[in-house]
């Protein structure tokens, strides 16, 4: 392994056990005031055994959650190539703003008046998020991209019922993100699946040939999952329009367009974003997220409620819309992912937004041209955030994506997505995010140059990979088939 391009080398990696095992009787960790009550037995019948805690001093309990902090890779830690998830650095600042007491500590069952502070910073969120897609309403109470677009589907369900229709069909493309046609699902429409054309892109011909009247409308990831750009979206957009349908944008991936492309100009009529993607959340982990969706003014009567409103420079939440399809969340939604989004949008301002996107860009295609001899490259042409190579060249000395993969985890990276776009054999999805340097690009580049060179020279080391972090390659097949349940 070359010294210039590892991240890190074989070193001391410790082993932890339980901490039932780590622990002795008697050991203490804290102490207590001294009670000013007289004790008194509980009676166990009623509560039942004390829990199973283990005896642990100070030392013990710090050093265990060190120790398991180092077995974990984050973007704290290096570079996370993760395609068409976005993981990238976000600034600390953030979550300063979103831990301040004033917004921390409030309750959601607070009277209106008393909540000005997180009422307003909600609504001018929604208006910045407005102005940065071109739309013209938004809601932030989805919690997730998925809950975005369950959003998205029950607006075009209420749409057409408001126009005395039930349309039970809907165009989902081959480049979608997966959760698309289930959103669609739960909102009883039938997922029509439709083709990408030789260059990784809807086609204007394909769409026409199966939009009628019982087609609620289409949903297109733009940009798409190969990282492409849908180019004929407008002339797409006019042929559902022209049948009474509407468009869906999954706006996952508005990372690489802030500031550059006019969603409601080029004929979106619904966009989610994911605000724990783009808009400077932590992303993974199962974490809160929050998926806002942004509508065009016909369809904002149908927006969940609550809803934020301004009223002589008081902010209420209301619920008389009558068209509304329903509350989506307990509350308003997760205030504190929206407090960082909104932190983020005002610390970068416009300018900084949309250079957001061109670095993101920028970076994406830096990689495309510096890899793309080495790995074939399944669309050769300039794309946005992400791109997507194959183990196509590999298989010739039988290495696969997945042993790929696994042996960039010992030269310290994150393995990128694997598998995904599905319209991929053996797809390598790569997304540098704006946050990385070109020294760590570089770094990337060259591991992966050399992980290829290895698995001609030496494809038994990939197969066997990785050998150097805590745990080696794991039976996925079993862990999938007879999965451990109990801890």
């Amino acid at each position: 392994m070359n010294d210039n391009i590892k991240q890190g080398a074989t070193g001391l990696i410790m082993n932890e056990p339980l901490l039932w095992e780590k622990g002795k009787k008697g050991r203490i960790g804290f102490s207590l005031p001294e009670a000013d009550v007289d004790a008194y037995p509980l009676d166990e019948s009623l509560v039942g055994h004390g829990p199973d805690f283990p005896d642990l001093s100070e030392v013990d309990v710090v050093r265990h959650y060190t120790c398991l902090s180092q077995w974990n890779f984050g973007v704290d830690t290096g570079m996370y190539p993760l395609g068409s998830c976005t993981m990238k650095y976000n600034p600390k600042t953030n979550e300063r703003q979103a831990a301040l007491p004033g917004f921390a500590n409030a309750h959601p069952l607070l009277p209106q008046e008393m909540a000005q502070g997180v009422l307003k910073m909600i609504y001018d969120l929604e208006r910045c998020l407005a102005d940065i897609t071109g739309l013209d309403a938004v809601t932030v109470q989805p919690t997730a991209g998925a809950h975005g677009e369950l959003c998205g589907m029950l607006i075009f369900d209420s749409y057409h019922k408001s126009r005395g229709e039930k349309r039970s069909k809907i165009i989902v493309p081959d480049t979608a993100h997966g959760t698309n046609p289930a959103s669609a699902a739960l909102c009883e429409m039938k997922p029509v699946a439709v083709k990408s054309n030789e260059n990784g892109i809807l086609e204007p011909e394909r769409i026409a040939a199966i939009m009628d009247e019982d087609t609620a409308g289409i949903m297109v990831t733009n940009p798409n999952t190969l990282g492409l750009f849908e180019e004929n979206i407008k002339a797409i957009a006019g042929i559902v329009h022209g049948k009474g349908g509407l468009v869906y944008g999954d706006g996952a991936n508005m990372n690489a367009v802030m500031g550059i492309v006019d969603m409601g100009r080029i004929g979106i009529d619904v966009l989610h974003l994911n605000l724990h993607k783009t808009f400077s959340t932590p992303h993974g982990g199962g974490g809160p997220g929050t998926g806002p969706v942004c509508v065009k003014k016909h369809l904002e009567p149908f927006l969940p409620i609550p809803r934020v409103i301004k009223q002589d420079e008081m902010y209420a939440l209301r619920e008389d819309f009558p068209q509304s399809i329903g509350r989506l969340h307990a509350f308003y939604g997760n205030v504190g992912v929206m407090l960082k989004a909104y932190s983020y949008i005002l610390s970068m301002g416009p300018e900084n937004l949309k250079k957001v996107s061109q670095l993101a860009v920028l970076n994406a295609n830096y990689i495309k041209e510096k890899l793309k001899s080495t790995f074939h490259l399944a669309y050769d042409r300039p794309c946005m955030h992400e791109c997507v190579f194959s183990d196509k060249i590999q298989q010739a000395n039988k290495i696969s994506t997945l042993d790929v993969a696994k042996r960039l985890m010992d030269y310290g990276f994150h393995p990128p997505t694997i598998y995904f776009p599905l319209v991929v054999n053996g797809a390598i999805m790569v997304e540098p995010t704006e946050t990385e340097c070109r020294e760590d690009i570089d770094r990337f580049i060259e591991a992966m140059k050399a992980v290829a060179k290895e698995a001609e020279q030496n494809p038994d080391l990939l197969r066997n990979a990785p050998v150097t972090p805590k745990l080696n390659r794991l039976d996925e097949t079993s862990a999938a088939r007879k999965p451990c349940l109990t801890g």
